[in-house]
C-alpha cells in the first residue's frame, strides 16, 4: 500500500536529490555559509554529505529547509 502524504513538501524528494540540486544552486562554497557543516567546507562530496546528513537529524533539517527555501524562491521567480 502507498501512503499519501499531503502535508509533507519533501515526499517524493530524496535527501540527494534535494541535496544535488543546492550543489548546482549554489555551489559547495555558498551551502557551506548558508549551512556550516564540516561536510560541506572541507573536501565535500555528495557520498561523504549524504552519509553525514542521514546520521545527524539536526543538519538534515537545516539541508532540507534551505531546499525548501530554495525551491519557493525559484518557483516565485518563474512565475
Amino acid at each position: 500500500m502507498t501512503e499519501t502524504q499531503p502535508n509533507n513538501p519533501l515526499h517524493g524528494i530524496t535527501l540527494e536529490v534535494a541535496l544535488i540540486q543546492l550543489v548546482k544552486q549554489f555551489g559547495w562554497v555558498e551551502l557551506g555559509n548558508r549551512v556550516p557543516i564540516k561536510c560541506f567546507t572541507d573536501n565535500p562530496s555528495i557520498k561523504s554529505s549524504l552519509k553525514f546528513l542521514r546520521q545527524t537529524p539536526w543538519a538534515r533539517k537545516k539541508v532540507e529547509d534551505l531546499y525548501l527555501k530554495s525551491v519557493v524562491v525559484k518557483v516565485i521567480k518563474n512565475v
